[in-house]
């Protein structure tokens, strides 16, 4: 059996991460085309970079034997962490690695800076809503119609929060970006 480790992004992830996030963005029977369209714009590889510049955390990568096979993509939202995207490669389909991602997630970010891990998930998606449940994420609300047209499930699980203090988002202004350019440049 493959061991499975997972670690937080890092600047030379962001091809493959934006690459595989591309693909099951794209090959998702769950979404609308005018989503899939609206998540490929907003994830690009600027957005997982300022990700990465808030905590490389926001981008977990699920590892068997060292190798990429997962990740988790999430950002923090109003003292929440939302989970905007948790999935495994194809090449790794045939693992554990989902199970194991949704409880190192869970274990990342408990009693740490955030009250609550939340994500949206389409009523159709039986395995997601399935997963979810077990890990102790309960279903709080249906919002119909609620992106672009389509019915999502709130799906919520709550954590114990440490300390005052609450992330302010993944809008990191000029110098973040500058910051994350000068990174690029010398390969940091």
């Amino acid at each position: 059996m493959a061991e499975m480790t997972i670690r937080a992004a890092g600047p030379k992830d962001i091809d493959l991460i934006h690459a595989e996030l591309e693909d099951v963005i794209a090959t998702s029977p769950f979404y609308n085309d005018r989503f899939k369209a609206y998540e490929t714009a907003r994830l690009n590889k600027t957005y997982l970079q300022n990700l990465l510049a808030i905590d490389p955390w926001h981008i977990m990568i699920m590892c068997a034997d060292g190798v990429p096979g997962g990740a988790m993509v999430s950002g923090p939202e109003f003292g929440a962490v939302f989970r905007y995207w948790s999935w495994v490669f194809p090449s790794h389909r045939q693992t554990k690695l989902g199970m194991f991602g949704m409880r190192a997630f869970d274990e990342h970010w408990n009693e740490n800076r955030f009250h609550k891990a939340y994500t949206f998930v389409r009523p159709e998606n039986e395995v997601a809503r399935m997963l979810l449940k077990r890990y102790g994420y309960r279903e709080t609300a249906l919002l119909e119609q609620h992106i672009f047209g389509q019915d999502y499930l709130l799906i919520e699980k709550f954590y114990t929060k440490v300390g005052d203090d609450y992330d302010n988002g993944v809008n990191i202004g000029r110098l973040g970006r500058l910051k994350n350019s000068i990174k690029g440049l010398v390969g940091a």
